[in-house]
């Protein structure tokens, strides 16, 4: 398979000098983030509001709140739960939760991350967001500029008129433990993903995908709607991995693939006892969605200098080393944290979902 592969290839690289090596001279960063809070606000989409329409687990920089920075990220953080010491950036996603056959709601735990690349860090984050960085030709790929930030994802999307986004917004579902079936690069694998939450019983949990737009403006760092800045490929969204298509003429500029992996340990809802009297599967995102086509991510660029540029000019580079950048020990990174604003229960049984009655 295509990631077995690329692992295989890697690991030659992850043996070999920094520059040079890989895979066709790609380079991939993958590194994991402990949250920095689970907390029901969104200063991207909802700037100022507290609380807003649903919860997020947030990773990254100390520098989030509700009305954070729209310049500097990173001069407003002391620290970050993420490997890489230097990114202050914040990265967001919806939370997952199980509705029990009564109709109460319970947040789904989340799980570390799988052991690639010699990497133990994203092994023991407990949680958060693996973040991948994708220079699929370095020294033509320009890293994002300080308060840059973009939403991938529709949260009110439920249904879906094609499937042009099945290899950029996709579920994986684990066939066992320890990351069972987890052999195809992420979204390219029907044996094991689908764009919608899975309808079935994931023997080893469900893991999210979820890839951003490869192509910008040049001009804007943000835009109202915080799309229409970035765009896809003339040819559509790129695969995982891959260059794609030319950039089209309003957004000639390539910035990095940026892709979001999260792990729900859906393995302690398994019984099916306790699901839905008609059988059907019982997540919900936070959103109040139960299809899984809503599911969302939001990014806010906060690494220090040229340290992003410095690894998107490099080239073979796979893991949580490249261009001597800065990293830092899972203690250090899991002692960084945001205190939680909006005061209500995270982790108990809940009649409703937190928010569920406030517009999008």
């Amino acid at each position: 398979m295509f990631w077995t592969t690329l692992l295989g290839l890697a690991a030659l690289a992850e043996a070999a000098p920094q520059i040079g090596g890989g895979f066709g001279g790609t380079t991939m960063l993958r590194f994991g983030c402990p949250n920095v809070v689970i907390d029901r606000l969104d200063p991207l989409v909802n700037p100022g509001l507290i609380p807003s329409a649903h919860v997020h687990q947030i990773v990254g920089g100390n520098g989030f709140n509700a009305s954070m920075t729209t310049s500097d990220v990173s001069a407003t953080a002391s620290c970050t739960t993420c490997q890489f010491s230097e990114d202050f950036s914040n990265y967001w996603t919806a939370n997952l939760y199980f509705k029990a056959r009564n109709g109460t709601y319970k947040r789904v735990p989340q799980l570390g991350h799988a052991l690639q690349f010699n990497d133990q860090f994203s092994t023991q984050t407990a949680g958060g967001i693996l973040v991948y960085y994708v220079s699929a030709q370095p020294g033509q790929i320009t890293a994002f500029k300080p308060g840059f930030r973009m939403l991938s994802g529709d949260p009110t999307m439920r249904s879906r008129p094609d499937t042009k986004l099945k290899r950029q917004n996709c579920f994986r579902c684990y066939t066992g433990p320890n990351y069972g079936g987890d052999v195809g690069a992420p979204c390219m694998d029907d044996n094991v993903d689908s764009e919608a939450l899975p309808n079935k019983v994931c023997a080893g949990g469900i893991r999210s995908n979820i890839l951003f737009p490869t192509c910008w403006d040049g001009v804007n760092l943000d835009s109202p709607n915080h799309q229409d800045h970035v765009a896809y490929p003339t040819t559509g969204p790129a695969n995982f991995l891959s260059l794609g298509g030319s950039c089209p003429s309003t957004h000639p500029i390539r910035i990095p693939q940026l892709m979001y992996e999260v792990v729900w340990d859906t393995t302690k809802f398994n019984n099916k006892a306790e699901w839905p009297a008609d059988g059907s599967q019982p997540f919900y995102l936070s959103t109040g969605d139960k299809t899984g086509l809503g599911q969302h991510a939001d990014y806010v660029f906060g690494w220090k200098g040229d340290s992003l540029q410095r690894a998107m000019d490099t080239s073979g580079c796979m893991g949580a080393r490249c261009a001597n950048l800065l990293t830092q020990d899972i203690n250090k990174a899991k002692a960084c944290s945001v205190q939680k604003v909006v005061n209500e229960d995270e982790d108990g049984w809940l009649a409703e979902l937190p928010g569920i009655a406030m517009p999008m």
